[in-house]
């Protein structure tokens, strides 16, 4: 008999996938302790294209911190927000997420739902920031489900049309070749995840929307 109150197991499934975060968010926080990093950073946050990125090499001269889980959605940035965000007090944040989301089943409207959440909840705590949400990009591996990725590209860039804080960065068309098909050099050897060339044209693509001086601290003489 089902008790009032008790979790049943499809509660208990779902808290314990959101959970599995919890230590990777865990390191964060005892890594900002043991070296706290400075306001008004770049700060990338997202999934494993995140987390694979090398980004002190890819942007020497600028300050970058990389928060970045792998295997995450838009849910779980907006899920963890208050903690991988929020705190460092970012110039700029690079939002990359959504291939996990389709490839789970999550429709486009939701993960457009979800990233406007996330947007609109950075945008109220720090209204000087501005974030960049990278357009789901068109994997050989996930090829199949390139009009739901179309379509959760196309919601997102519509949230962002008129927003001087949101920026929507298209990613997906300069990974096609001529015929329309992703191009295999972009690709590491799963046809999911980036090769160096591919992060070559992400920083490219990137670095004009990064900012070069993280912001002086309110209380520096």
């Amino acid at each position: 008999m089902f008790l009032v109150g008790q979790p049943n197991a499809t509660q208990t499934a779902k808290e314990a996938k959101q959970d599995r975060w919890e230590p990777a968010i865990q390191k964060f926080e005892k890594a900002d302790r043991a070296e706290p990093p400075p306001k008004g950073a770049n700060l990338f946050v997202g999934s494993s294209s995140i987390v694979r990125w090398p980004l002190d090499e890819s942007f020497p001269g600028y300050k970058v911190i990389n928060r970045g889980f792998g295997g995450s959605q838009v849910s779980d940035s907006l899920r963890y927000a208050d903690r991988v965000i929020l705190p460092y007090e970012p110039s700029v944040v690079v939002i990359y997420a959504g291939d996990n989301d389709v490839a789970a089943g999550v429709t486009p409207e939701k993960i457009a739902e979800n990233v406007e959440t996330l947007v609109e909840k950075v945008h109220a705590a720090l209204p000087k920031t501005t974030i960049v949400f990278v357009a789901i990009k068109p994997s050989i591996k996930r090829w199949n489900l390139v009009d739901k990725v179309s379509a959760a590209n196309k919601l997102v860039m519509r949230q962002a049309n008129g927003k001087d804080y949101f920026e929507y960065l298209d990613i997906f068309k300069p990974m096609l070749d001529k015929e329309g098909h992703p191009r295999p050099e972009l690709f590491a050897k799963d046809g999911l995840h980036l090769s160096p060339t591919g992060y070559d044209l992400w920083d490219e693509l990137v670095e004009p929307y990064l900012t070069k001086s993280p912001a002086v601290a309110s209380d520096a003489n």
